[in-house]
């Protein structure tokens, strides 16, 4: 019986444990979204966003705390045929990563489920991912959106506005003008 034994073994020894979640960690901040099976983003996902937590303190205790749990690689790319250093996961973390967050209090990483499957094992492969810059611009245009959108109610100075024609079709008040009449009156 496993009783109160967290994580998952993911048939893995313990040191590959360790050695696999380090990677995808590095490649989670070095790419900003990785594609992985389910399992092992749900593993990562918690050190993802504790490392991000830790990095937004920004002191040095924290910077050498962060290289002890993760290890500091080289971010290089390949330009023109040659490999060019970019700096390392650490140094993006810190300088990069942590400020986007800072006036975030958890959920820095996301899990977007794919209908693919893996060929071998037919295992579900999800994308990790970075939450953005861009999702706190949808939120706010799809408010201002639903804003514009609602058409403007009628009220009794509209209708008394409008003149008697208009009053014919509206004689039998509904619902909402009800409840609105309740709450001018209770003014």
């Amino acid at each position: 019986m496993r009783h109160r034994v967290a994580g998952r073994r993911l048939s893995r020894t313990s040191e590959h444990r360790l050695a696999m979640r380090r990677n995808l960690v590095s490649s989670l901040f070095e790419h900003e979204t990785i594609s992985t099976t389910i399992e092992k983003a749900k593993e990562v996902k918690p050190f993802a966003e504790k490392l991000i937590t830790l990095a937004k303190k920004g002191t040095l205790a924290a910077r050498r705390r962060a290289i002890a749990l993760l290890g500091n690689r080289e971010v290089t790319t390949e330009e023109d045929g040659k490999m060019v250093s970019k700096g390392t996961i650490i140094g993006k973390l810190f300088s990069e990563i942590a400020p986007r967050y800072l006036d975030r209090t958890g959920g820095y990483t996301r899990i977007i489920r794919l209908s693919l499957r893996r060929l071998g094992d037919n295992g579900r492969v999800v994308l990790l991912q970075l939450v953005g810059e861009e999702e706190a611009g949808q939120k706010k245009s799809k408010t201002s959106a639903r804003k514009k959108a609602k058409a403007p109610r009628k009220t009794k100075e509209a209708v008394e506005v409008a003149g008697p024609q208009d009053q014919a079709s509206d004689e039998q008040p509904n619902e909402t003008e009800k409840k609105e009449d309740k709450a001018e009156k209770r003014q």
